[in-house]
């Protein structure tokens, strides 16, 4: 019986001792090799030509999941609103209600544009009087894409879409994975692809910024 035990008690003195030796050690895979910087090598230009027409639609797409969106008060003033855009270097912000509940969009199209004068005629005020929620446009009349179709899209297919809205935005929607909900996941921007293609989009003429935009992607 005694000499049972002392078998028994050196296998499981074995059996850790195969397991310490076989615990991994901190060091890279062997098909991972490090090397010596080339003498010659130079620095990647950021943000130039990284897209195509037929790149897959997601390589310009803003990730809402990686990149916080910007969003701002519906009762917040439209001067306000601009100053926000100008700190934060984009050109919409997603407007939200009291309850952080999506409630519009605003651009910078809509703040800088002719809508905010023809809206303070409209209603007899003052520029500086205006909110938020007199230029956004209202979540009922936004329009997006889903993310399953968007995964299966190429650039080109987004510039077509773009085009057809006649707007320099489109968001993307997706399910929550935990609640089942319809969130908003990311957007496509005409100013962002142009970027990523080394097209200066400025000022707010669609049909100008779309066809700089395919001139550089036949390009």
């Amino acid at each position: 019986m005694a000499a049972g035990f002392r078998r028994h008690g050196a296998r499981i003195k074995q059996t850790r001792q195969r397991t310490r030796r076989r615990k991994p050690e901190m060091t890279l895979p062997t098909h991972v090799r490090t090397h010596k910087l080339s003498a010659d090598a130079f620095l990647c230009a950021a943000g130039f030509n990284l897209i195509g027409a037929d790149s897959p639609a997601i390589e310009a797409m803003t990730d809402f999941s990686r990149t916080q969106a910007v969003s701002i008060p519906v009762q917040a003033s439209v001067n306000d609103a601009n100053a926000y855009m100008i700190s934060r270097g984009v050109r919409l912000l997603v407007v939200v209600d009291g309850n952080e509940r999506i409630a519009g969009l605003i651009t910078a199209r809509d703040i800088l544009g002719e809508k905010p004068v023809q809206v303070a005629q409209a209603r007899g005020v003052k520029h500086e009087e205006l909110l938020v929620r007199d230029l956004m446009t209202p979540i009922g009349a936004i329009d997006t894409l889903y993310l399953d179709e968007v995964l299966n899209a190429r650039v080109a297919d987004i510039l077509d879409a773009l085009k057809q809205l006649g707007r320099q935005h489109i968001l993307i929607e997706d399910t929550d994975p935990v609640t089942g909900l319809a969130r908003v996941r990311g957007l496509f921007s005409a100013t962002h692809i142009g970027r990523l293609l080394g097209v200066p989009v400025l000022g707010f003429d669609l049909p100008r910024t779309f066809a700089e935009i395919e001139a550089a992607l036949a390009g």
